[in-house]
């Protein structure tokens, strides 16, 4: 079995793991009205996306989110988060330079001397949680797992949940596809984006990703019988029947949507490896860019 395949499965154990960090988890990313601004590139970024639609609908303070490689014009944040798994991305480390004095960094990691957690006032280590794998899954599964026990949600039965649905296996795609589109609502759309991503990264496949109503704003147009729908964390039957007039294979779940975004994580090794390719080792891509 390639290093991908086990390291999903072992998301639940690693998930469970994860709550012995609560009380540092709730200490860095739960001080109320504070003005936050998350970074970081690639799956950090849709990460970051999710985590900071999650922090402030959970009334903690004004959250925003932001690709650490597209610098913007700095606002008054108390503090900023930096998602980075192997502590090593240069666009994530160059961000953290420029925060201005006095305000707070915190960095979320898999690396503890890495570079990133030596520029942090505060380090939420991750170690247990990181990969071998170029292809990043249960890290960011981890972290968002952990924060949402820590913004005060319940999420003791996930690891259990999760369990049962890899057990299960992902859903079957429909013959011959070649077209694959995740759609997420709130929260949910950066773990379409990370769906999409995986896909992408692992398959070399063509996958997509929107805001689940937006879907009809133009990309429906290319839904075809090769074609795989999955609503992420969101179900709308009046959309499916859309889609699926189509030709194409709607997915739609009540399980939880880092369950599915697990699941989602499962399609794109199967469909790899259907391909002949290797989940671990993608072309053209490495654990950490790192820029000269």
């Amino acid at each position: 079995m390639n290093i991908t395949s086990l390291e999903i499965e072992s998301q639940p154990d690693i998930w469970r793991r994860s709550l012995d960090l609560l009380p540092d988890a709730v200490r860095m990313l739960t001080r109320p009205g504070e003005r936050v601004l998350v970074i970081g590139c690639g799956t950090s970024a849709f990460v970051a996306e999710s985590f900071a639609l999650l922090r402030e609908q959970a009334g903690f303070g004004e959250t925003d989110a932001a690709y650490a490689s597209e610098p913007r014009p700095w606002r008054p944040y108390d503090a900023i988060i930096g998602i980075t798994r192997s502590g090593t991305t240069t666009e994530v480390i160059e961000a953290l330079r420029g925060v201005p004095e006095g305000v707070r960094k915190v960095v979320v990691t898999g690396v503890a001397d890495s570079p990133c957690a030596e520029l942090a006032d505060e380090v939420l280590l991750l170690d247990f949680a990181d990969e071998r794998s170029v292809v990043q899954t249960r890290f960011p599964t981890t972290f968002l797992f952990l924060a949402r026990a820590a913004l005060g949600e319940d999420v003791s039965a996930l690891p259990a949940e999760a369990e049962a649905a890899l057990a299960a296996g992902a859903p079957e795609a429909p013959e011959g596809f070649d077209h694959v589109v995740y759609l997420g609502r709130g929260w949910t759309y950066g773990l379409a984006q990370e769906a999409a991503l995986k896909i992408r990264e692992a398959a070399q496949a063509w996958a997509e990703s929107y805001p689940l109503l937006d879907y009809r704003h133009g990309p429906l147009a290319v839904a075809h019988p090769g074609s795989l729908v999955w609503f992420l964390g969101a179900v709308d039957d009046d959309l499916a029947r859309d889609v699926e007039a189509t030709g194409a294979v709607v997915v739609q779940s009540e399980a939880d949507p880092l369950v599915q975004l697990a699941l989602a994580q499962l399609l794109a090794v199967r469909t790899a490896v259907g391909r002949g390719l290797d989940p671990d080792n993608p072309r053209h891509l490495t654990r950490s860019i790192v820029l000269p």
